[in-house]
């Protein structure tokens, strides 16, 4: 459906494309302000979530290019609805999930692979199905959609888990995905015809196989520790295996490359092709990507940790005040289609980041034993406002500096920059959190006149054992099973508290060090929108 259709029709494709990106963003954040309510149903602890949430974008960052390979070869809007019935079953599958391991498979596993066939041909079909002018504003209001995704989440699974049950969310999701399904004959496929090409098996293994190592070791860091060895399985000359793990992973997508080299040196069909990524706008666009959601994720992983474990907030409550982020989101997602037109990418993504900085600066002043509501409230619009802008550009950048047979090729590369990036985002901060409690609670602990040096040595020997992101009330009541005399717990209870803001606001510092990197990507970013073709 191009931009010359009948105008009762012509927007029918986008409502499609747009309910299933909002379907897809939907689930995070929903996870997200639900870590505390899951961590009491599953009997488990916020590293165990963390882990489920960061393997679900890593599943579809380690599948997502192969994801868009598939799509060329098997049509991309057969592709589109194949993705959306494996995501049903992982939807449904969550809902009535009664353990942890369960939710694994159902929501990080199976919703995982359905979006690895969903994203790279609904990004491919918008492409396809727009131009011109249409295809900017298709993709602003793609990007607005899952900036309302974001907005929905936090508030509508806040409420349900607070006043009904999570599950509820997911039960819905199942449903609305039939009523997408119903509705793709609105999307007309004009991609190229459905091939036989083979499908690049090494290199998808390679690929998947490389960036899963480099998570893994991220997110373990805080278990395994980087260089002494703690909880760990193995040991490497007396050295944790972290810095291994990541290397390994690292070498097999040195290995990932070469091979594609290899094969179209060889004439043969690579899962990438070697020369699609260095196209100066495609990589920058690609990198802002990542970095987008590395800091949005590690955001959103830490503020809700802050809002629920540290202040006793419930789930409703901590989606009231993400709110703003997500509204501003929503807003700038939409505006910035048409700002394109007036000071084109490379302006509009550098404002962005500059915007995405100051807020991530602003929103650590207010990490304090006490929330300052409006200063919060400002933050986190700020917030919104650069990783709304953000939104309506980068994907618009992508799929437009590329030709037609690209498209879902490229879209599997857009989704692999923007999950891997969630994926570090979660593991990075949430390991960078965790350090930084150890290190600071340790501190605190050696350097208070009112705990005794046998206490002291005692508690020490503990947290390096590895500890917990917990509220003060669970540690409370846990020295109060101990022997340590009732004003010596009230010290270290103390202590911990001053380190969980410490390493919150360190961990917020690490996403607007992130953010301020790259900026460096935008050099490359077009001053003008592309040409669309």
């Amino acid at each position: 459906m191009t931009v010359d259709a009948p105008e009762k029709s012509r927007w029918r494709p986008l409502v499609v494309l747009g309910l299933a990106q909002f379907l897809m963003v939907l689930d995070t954040s929903v996870m997200n302000v639900s870590i505390s309510q899951l961590v009491d149903d599953f009997d488990t602890d916020v590293t165990a979530i963390q882990a489920t949430i960061t393997l679900y974008t890593l599943v579809m960052a380690a599948f997502m290019i192969t994801g868009g390979k598939l799509g060329d070869g098997w049509g991309r809007r057969r592709t589109f609805r194949l993705g959306l019935l494996v995501y049903c079953v992982g939807s449904t599958l969550t809902a009535v999930a009664p353990t942890l391991w369960v939710l694994v498979v159902g929501w990080s596993v199976i919703e995982g692979l359905g979006a690895v066939l969903v994203l790279p041909s609904l990004a491919a079909l918008v492409g396809a199905n727009y131009t011109g002018r249409g295809r900017a504003t298709a993709y602003g209001v793609v990007g607005g959609l899952a900036g309302a995704g974001i907005a929905v989440g936090p508030l509508l699974g806040g409420w349900v888990t607070t006043y009904l049950t999570w599950r509820l969310v997911f039960a819905g999701e199942a449903v609305l995905v039939v009523l997408i399904v119903l509705l793709v004959p609105w999307i007309r496929d004009v991609a190229r015809e459905p091939t036989r090409a083979r499908l690049d098996l090494v290199g998808a293994a390679l690929s998947a196989s490389g960036m899963a190592l480099v998570v893994l070791g991220i997110l373990q860091s805080s278990t395994w520790g980087w260089l002494v060895p703690r909880d760990t399985p193995v040991e490497f000359f007396g050295i944790a295996p972290t810095l291994f793990v990541i290397a390994g992973g690292v070498a097999l997508l040195l290995c990932f490359r070469a091979w594609e080299r290899h094969l179209a040196e060889g004439g043969r069909e690579p899962l990438v092709r070697p020369g699609l990524a260095a196209a100066p706008p495609v990589r920058a666009a690609l990198s802002m990507l990542l970095v987008q959601n590395l800091v949005l994720l590690g955001i959103f992983f830490a503020i809700p940790l802050y809002l629920q474990v540290v202040l006793g907030l419930d789930a409703f409550r901590t989606g009231l005040r993400l709110l703003p982020a997500s509204v501003a989101m929503l807003v700038a997602s939409l505006g910035g289609a048409a700002l394109v037109r007036f000071a084109g990418p490379r302006l509009i993504v550098r404002t962005a980041v500059v915007l995405l900085v100051a807020s991530i600066l602003w929103l650590a002043t207010t990490i304090r034993p006490t929330l300052d509501d409006a200063s919060f409230a400002l933050a986190m619009a700020l917030l919104g406002l650069g990783t709304g802008l953000l939104a309506s550009q980068l994907g618009y950048v992508v799929q437009s500096s590329v030709g037609e047979s690209a498209r879902g090729e490229v879209g599997g590369l857009q989704y692999t920059a923007q999950n891997l990036g969630s994926s570090l985002g979660t593991a990075l901060v949430g390991a960078v959190l965790i350090a930084a409690l150890t290190g600071t609670f340790t501190d605190r602990i050696s350097a208070d006149p009112r705990i005794s040096p046998t206490v002291q040595e005692q508690a020490t020997v503990r947290i390096s054992a590895g500890i917990s992101f917990v509220s003060t009330a669970e540690l409370s009541t846990a020295l109060s099973r101990t022997s340590v005399p009732p004003a010596e717990a009230a010290a270290i209870v103390d202590g911990y508290a001053a380190a969980q803001l410490r390493s919150l606001r360190i961990a917020l510092l690490l996403t607007a060090a992130f953010a301020a990197l790259g900026f460096l990507a935008t050099r490359r970013l077009p001053r003008k929108a592309p040409v669309a073709s």
